[in-house]
């Protein structure tokens, strides 16, 4: 399944739960009192919002699996719900919100070998020997969330703003001291991770020995969606849980990045059993794998810039996750 938050233009400050089948969104309320007139499914109530459904157990999932099977080859925008509501709607008739606004919390990797070692050589340094011993994270703003097509503020205190190609695991079943070979039974899904950053901030903080903090904590970008596993069962590879699947990044439309979620050096499973040794994990947490290698500008130019500037437009895409597109607005005024 793609899920995803989305509001009509009729209606945009009314998110609602919606799935992607095809190139039509799905009101999963309407498609589901379609479903129980034709008597397809039994009737069922489904929860309104992704954090809900996230929550839900493996009943719910599989309830709306099957309703979206039940849609397959249906004219699903000439369909009508229990509320006279069209059951499909053309994407130009939706916003789409980030597919998590709040979740429950946010932990950044640094899984890429290449990334972590043009990183370091900018800096003149090997990559350090504690990097191969454990994957490491930081804990990144939950309350910061943008979504796709959503204008970026740039901070006012950087001059050298910069993206990062990314994707990101939601954690569905909670879980402490989860082992790697079970890890693969707590994701709910995979999206598109945008972890901006604001480097001349970030280098300063760093330089204390504690960091990344106000040069991450502005802006993190999801969407457009959250794709659950089984849509990507075609792409594993063969060490579990790693997907064969590119990754590009655009500025202005031209390709500045490219990589494959394949080359992580740590699996999401073995983020899991990181993230979850000696504390919970939730469903709705969000575990990002830290940026496939030269997939930011500050390895592209050797931490000299140019760096991003209003008005530009970044277009992450990751094959079968869909094309996660902001605009940098302008810089947002101190208080």
């Amino acid at each position: 399944m793609k899920l995803l938050t989305y509001a009509t233009s009729e209606a945009p400050n009314s998110p609602k739960l919606g799935a992607l089948l095809g190139e039509v969104v799905i009101d999963l309320q309407e498609a589901r009192t379609w479903a129980q007139g034709a008597r397809c499914l039994p009737a069922e109530e489904l929860p309104n919002s992704m954090l809900e459904l996230i929550h839900r157990d493996e009943h719910t999932w599989t309830y709306t699996r099957s309703l979206l099977d039940c849609l397959e080859g249906e004219d699903t925008c000439r369909l009508k719900g229990a509320h006279r509501s069209p059951v499909g709607l053309p994407m130009d008739r939706v916003i789409l919100y980030p597919p998590l606004a709040r979740p429950m919390g946010m932990r950044d990797f640094f899984a890429f070998e290449e990334h972590v070692a043009n990183v370091n050589a900018i800096r003149n340094r090997s990559v350090p020997e504690e990097w191969y011993k454990f994957p490491v994270f930081y804990y990144t703003n939950t309350n910061c969330i943008f979504g796709p097509g959503e204008a970026i503020p740039c901070p006012s205190y950087t001059q050298a703003l910069d993206y990062e190609l990314e994707a990101a695991a939601v954690i569905g079943k909670p879980g402490i001291n989860i082992p790697a070979d079970h890890a693969g039974e707590h994701i709910f899904g995979y999206t598109i991770f945008n972890d901006w950053s604001a480097r001349d901030i970030q280098r300063l903080e760093m330089q204390v020995g504690l960091g990344p903090a106000k040069g991450k904590d502005f802006a993190s970008s999801l969407g457009p969606w959250i794709v659950t596993p089984d849509e990507l069962a075609d792409r594993l590879t063969e060490r579990p849980g790693v997907y064969d699947l590119k990754m590009t990044a655009r500025v202005n439309g031209v390709e500045r990045s490219r990589g494959n979620l394949k080359d992580l050096h740590y699996s999401f499973y073995e983020m899991i059993a990181r993230a979850s040794s000696n504390a919970w994990l939730l469903p709705g947490e969000v575990l990002g794998s830290g940026t496939v290698g030269s997939g930011c500008l500050l390895e592209l130019t050797r931490g000299e810039g140019p760096w991003l500037q209003a008005g530009d437009l970044v277009e992450l895409e990751i094959e079968h996750l869909g094309s996660l597109v902001n605009q940098i607005g302008k810089p947002r005024n101190p208080a």
